[in-house]
């Protein structure tokens, strides 16, 4: 077996190092985003929901977004978005109208 050329040892002591460099990377990220999975998506898919949407006409969209405590009302259509209203949030409790009846 013959040894290889001289001028390919540095060119190949190279190309190893980076795939170790490459290889390190993908292990840190890999890493983070499994540490990351249980912490802040879990906690931003608490804050923030899609509480109801409905369709005005075949171009514009009502979408109510609940952020917090507090709901947002939006139009969305071909020109944009358009925020139409922002009140607190409604409590799980029925309204008086509902509880009355």
């Amino acid at each position: 077996m013959t040894p290889l050329a001289p001028e390919l040892a540095p060119l190949l002591r190279t190309a190893a190092a980076l795939a170790g460099v490459l290889l390190l990377l993908l292990a840190l990220a890999w890493l983070l985003r499994r540490h990351d999975a249980g912490g802040s998506a879990a906690a931003a898919s608490r804050r923030l929901a899609i509480v109801a949407s409905r369709m005005v006409d075949a171009r514009i969209r009502l979408v109510l977004v609940r952020r917090d405590a507090v709901e947002h009302l939006l139009a969305i259509g071909p020109t944009g978005i358009t925020l139409v209203e922002t009140v607190p949030a409604a409590s799980s409790s029925p309204a008086p109208e509902e509880a009355a009846a």
